[in-house]
């Protein structure tokens, strides 16, 4: 249980990631992927990161600079521009439905517009799911200078949309639905200079 941990990458560049397993049945028409990061970096980084054999960025958060973040879905992306962190948790959710190609972006509990990325297509379900790290290939492919740097804590995955209170929920901490991928009961595998520390502040 990762309740009030965090995942600590205390290298830059780093090689080091995290593996993260869930189990996923079917592919997934429709998800949100939520996390808190902390960082003192400017350079381009990536969140969190889903690969399948076919397509290496099929769901990827990365943040290339300070006042953007990329969401991608099946290897295309929509932009979001962010005000430049003040070197604070940023609390990051991110939802997708392939019925309608719509992608939500929320930023520390609140909604950016909406963007159309992806309709009609369907992401794999043989995954490989990683933190810290940006896969060019299946579970490898490294490139250091997109590594994570810092602290990541609250990392969920769902196989829906989550509605507008739910966003909410998650950016508070408050009660959730089950998720494929839950920080409380999370099944991960640390390569590398990772150290699992509780929190510093709530």
């Amino acid at each position: 249980d990762l309740y009030r941990k965090v995942f600590v990458f205390r290298k830059d560049p780093s090689d080091a990631y995290v593996v993260l397993r869930a189990r996923l049945e079917q592919p997934l028409h429709n998800f949100t992927v939520c996390l808190r990061s902390y960082t003192d970096l400017s350079r381009p980084h990536s969140l969190f990161s889903y690969a399948t054999k076919a397509q290496d960025n099929e769901i990827l958060l990365f943040k290339p600079r300070p006042d953007e973040y990329r969401f991608y879905v099946g290897g295309k992306f929509v932009t979001f521009r962010v005000p430049e962190g003040r070197r604070d948790w940023e609390h990051v959710c991110a939802s997708w439905e392939s019925a309608s190609g719509i992608a939500e972006f929320w930023l520390n509990g609140k909604p950016w517009p909406r963007k159309g990325l992806q309709r009609g297509y369907t992401v794999g379900a043989t995954a490989a799911i990683l933190l810290g790290q940006e896969q060019d290939s299946f579970g490898g492919g490294f490139d250091l200078y997109n590594s994570f740097s810092g602290e990541l804590t609250d990392v969920y995955l769902w196989d829906t949309g989550l509605s507008p209170d739910k966003m909410r929920a998650a950016f508070l901490s408050l009660r959730l639905p089950p998720a494929l991928l839950a920080w409380k009961s999370l099944s991960y595998e640390v390569k590398g200079d990772v150290v699992v520390k509780g929190r510093l502040r709530e």
